[in-house]
């Protein structure tokens, strides 16, 4: 046995040094070692904190690029100089002698959306956030999210998948006005009641934002993630949803399905794994839809999220990256009044309509 009190301090405290380090655990040797990402007390990497994932860069490469996976320096620049200067028109005074909208609506902001915030016209982008620039990973800019295929674009569609698209279609009719579905003499219609609605009409679930895979969006990227030795918790700013990924854990039943899937995560070094399935079959999601995200913290402020999509809709797996850049930025509810007072009035407007068209009908006999 060593006599500590027999030896100079300086001798003491070497001897005292090197005991503890032998009998730590080698995780937190590891964890004493590398400064140069942000690690749990058990050596793992700490992925806690709150993430900002808006970017310019689209989800599928324009086809322009083809299989150009980066975009140089100028041309990023002229990406944001775009979106940023029609962004900006949100500044402008609204001009009082202004003529309505075209048939269908558009974006006077952003002509490019096709969504509801540019097809009803938005009236300016005040709630949208697109971020303010392309992102890069390596110090390089990407083309887009996708990176296999090589084209960055999704695969085409399965035969399951084009029948999936047609259903999802029948929901996302165009508006004509008339009660179309009774004109195409059909038995039901799409608004029939309010759980034939799309999930995110109805404010419950927005697959993008959750995921997986998880996606940028026009607005509310945050994600807030918090991490335990046997858990990831990942919530989601838009439609206030939460992710659990177990770690080390077994999946349940493929008879227990959710939104989010069943998601189990595993560390590969140092990159988190997490592997999800067991969704719930519904337009747009096929049954046999399998997830694989991967989690890399890379520095202090940036988590490099990827992931790859097997999904019995597309002919071939796809799959993509983007990093995370850490914000200051907190969370803010989203309380999705569109669908708590609209839905009411989608179903009062279709009746109506539906009158409108049988009155037609039989008049025309």
């Amino acid at each position: 046995m060593i006599d500590l009190t027999t030896m100079s301090h300086k001798h003491a405290a070497l001897i005292a040094t090197a005991i503890l380090t032998l009998a730590a655990p080698a995780a937190l040797i590891a964890a004493k070692d590398s400064t140069d990402i942000p690690r749990r007390p058990d050596g793992r990497p700490d992925l806690s904190g709150t993430y900002d994932i808006a970017t310019l860069t689209p989800r599928a490469r324009p086809a322009e690029y083809g299989d150009r996976l980066e975009l140089t320096a100028e041309e990023a620049k002229a990406l944001a100089d775009h979106w940023n200067g029609n962004f900006g028109k949100d500044s402008l005074p609204s001009d009082p002698d202004r003529e309505a909208p075209p048939k269908g609506g558009v974006s006077v902001y952003a002509p490019e959306l096709t969504g509801a915030a540019g097809k009803v016209g938005g009236y300016n982008a005040f709630f949208l956030d697109k971020g303010n620039n392309a992102f890069q990973i390596d110090g390089k800019y990407r083309t887009s999210i996708l990176t296999d295929p090589p084209d960055g674009q999704y695969p085409a569609r399965s035969a399951l998948g084009k029948r999936l698209q047609e259903e999802r279609a029948y929901f996302r009719h165009e508006n004509t006005g008339t009660a179309w579905w009774l004109e195409e003499g059909l038995e039901t219609g799409p608004y029939d009641h309010p759980e034939q609605r799309p999930l995110a009409e109805r404010c419950i679930f927005t697959g993008g934002a959750s995921g997986p895979p998880i996606m940028p969006s026009l607005y509310n990227n945050l994600k807030t993630i918090v991490q335990t030795d046997d858990y990831v918790m990942i919530n989601i700013e838009w439609m206030h949803d939460t992710r659990i990924i177990r770690i080390d854990g077994e999946h349940g039943p493929d008879t227990v399905t959710s939104l989010t899937g069943d998601s189990i995560g595993r560390w590969d070094g140092d990159t988190l794994v997490v592997e999800t399935r067991s969704f719930t079959e519904r337009p747009g999601v096929a049954k046999g839809f399998q997830v694989v995200e991967r989690f890399r913290r890379t520095d202090e402020d940036t988590v490099v999220y990827s992931f790859k999509v097997d999904d019995p809709a597309f002919s071939e797996p796809y799959s993509g990256e983007y990093p995370w850049p850490r914000t200051d930025n907190r969370l803010y509810e989203y309380a999705c009044h569109e669908g708590n007072y609209a839905m009411g009035n989608i179903m009062r407007g279709a009746r109506l309509l539906e009158e409108e068209t049988l009155a037609g009908i039989a008049k025309s006999q």
